[in-house]
């Protein structure tokens, strides 16, 4: 997966927006961000400072694991477990 299709990902499995900064860079508040400086970089930003700070030589291992990071916050799969565990 390549950056551009990052934020589409997200989008389709409900994770919501405001959890994560997609190459915007800098300090947002309490967000996963994934930006490319020499490296590529993912990292948690909160209160002007960075923590998990993980780098990535290729595109594709940053946002595979952004990804990863994020998808537990999907909405769109908590429903659908829910659904299921009804149903069993």
């Amino acid at each position: 997966m390549l950056v551009n299709e990052l934020k589409n990902k997200l989008d389709e499995i409900g994770v919501p927006q405001d959890l994560y900064s997609i190459m915007t860079g800098g300090l947002p508040n309490e967000k996963l961000c994934i930006v490319k400086e020499e490296r590529w970089q993912v990292y948690y930003s909160e209160r002007g400072k960075t923590a998990g700070q993980k780098f990535f030589e290729t595109e594709e291992e940053a946002c595979e694991y952004f990804y990863e990071k994020l998808k537990k916050y999907s909405t769109i799969e908590e429903e659908r477990t829910v659904r299921e565990k009804v149903s069993d």
